[in-house]
């Protein structure tokens, strides 16, 4: 958390010079074999896990096994570098991490094509595992924001947090861009053995985007649900993956565009 002097106004009041709470965001360049692969603007905070859930999302790595170290770049005085070492005998294919980074939803992805793609990378969900409680739901998202303490102080990140279908809270990551923190869950689960996902739901604040459902899949996470909207192209993935996506999760009601099946009671 980091503090800034500033001029606070009220109606009716002088304005006040007081110290403001911020929400952190620096560059954080990814590398693997020291090669550089990505940067993305990110909290410090997890960052270990931030690189290896984005190489997870992008199909480069499936177990820890596949990784000897990861280590901050020597040469970064900041610390602002990591570089992931591969285990012998492990390699990816750059070429296709090229063809799949995607850095933000208004970056040009264009529709089908990338749908289509994406799914050559990562299998869409089969089956239907288990079926979540509708109540149970609707009470997660007051869960997530009482265990977001970094948003309580600056009301400036975004969360992520991982659920079991049946209720419990696993894990709760925040980050300025709720991409980012969806990594760090997806990175942590890397680190302990837990992937794929595919007894578990992921909850984000915000809306869920194309990107979102991408990263799901690639950790086989088959429920996604939003506080937000989501968008026509991620409602269109979840319906082509075979996952579940929830949105407009508030109080009382939410909305089902696809998937409904593992929600009890929403059965179609």
């Amino acid at each position: 958390m980091q503090r800034r002097r500033i001029q606070r106004f009220r109606q009716g009041q002088a304005p006040v010079t007081v110290l403001d709470r911020l929400a952190p965001e620096e560059p954080l360049e990814i590398q693997v074999d020291t090669r550089p692969i990505a940067i993305t603007m990110r909290t410090p905070g997890c960052d270990v896990e931030l690189a290896l859930g984005f190489l997870v999302s992008e199909g480069l790595l499936q177990t820890p096994a596949q990784v000897r170290a990861v280590k901050v770049n020597p040469r970064n005085d900041l610390g602002n570098s990591l570089c992931v070492y591969l285990a012998e005998g492990v390699s990816v294919d750059y070429e296709r991490l090229t063809r799949h980074v995607f850095g933000s939803s208004s970056c040009g992805v264009c529709g089908k094509a990338s749908i289509d793609a994406v799914q050559r990378i990562f299998p869409r969900v089969k089956g239907v595992a288990f079926s979540v409680r509708a109540d149970d739901l609707l009470s997660w998202p007051g869960r997530m924001q009482a265990a977001q303490t970094e948003f309580a102080a600056t009301g400036g990140l975004h969360a992520a947090a991982l659920f079991f279908h049946t209720g419990e809270l696993l894990l709760l990551r925040e980050d300025v861009g709720r991409h980012n923190a969806v990594d760090k869950i997806i990175g942590h689960a890397l680190q302990k053995g837990w992937l794929p996902l595919g007894q578990h739901v992921l909850l984000v604040s915000g809306r869920s985007s194309f990107e979102i459902q991408q990263k799901a899949l690639a950790a086989g996470i088959a429920c996604v649900a939003a506080v937000g909207a989501p968008s026509s192209l991620a409602v269109d993935f979840a319906r082509e993956a075979g996952q579940t996506l929830v949105g407009f999760l508030r109080p009382g009601r939410f909305n089902v565009y696809a998937g409904p099946e593992r929600i009890a009671g929403c059965e179609t």
